[in-house]
């Protein structure tokens, strides 16, 4: 179990939320209805989007390592 407000938490969160963020920008009907703002709050998931598909070997690097630490090491 990963308590959220650690720092493997915090990690854990924000990559949880990235690959979220981009797979639901390949779903078209969500990627109208959430990821249509560029700005304000709800940009917050358009950027997190963008960073998930223009990152994505980076992303799916950080979520194979975290896993790993998750599992194995902690």
């Amino acid at each position: 179990m990963t308590n959220v407000y650690s720092f493997d938490g915090i990690l854990v969160f924000g990559l949880l939320f990235i690959c979220t963020c981009a797979y639901l920008k390949k779903v078209p009907r969500l990627n109208n209805w959430l990821l249509s703002e560029k700005k304000g709050v709800w940009g917050v998931f358009y950027k997190a989007a963008v960073i998930g598909t223009r990152l994505h070997i980076a992303v799916a690097i950080s979520c194979l390592g975290m896993a790993f630490y998750i599992v194995f090491l902690k």
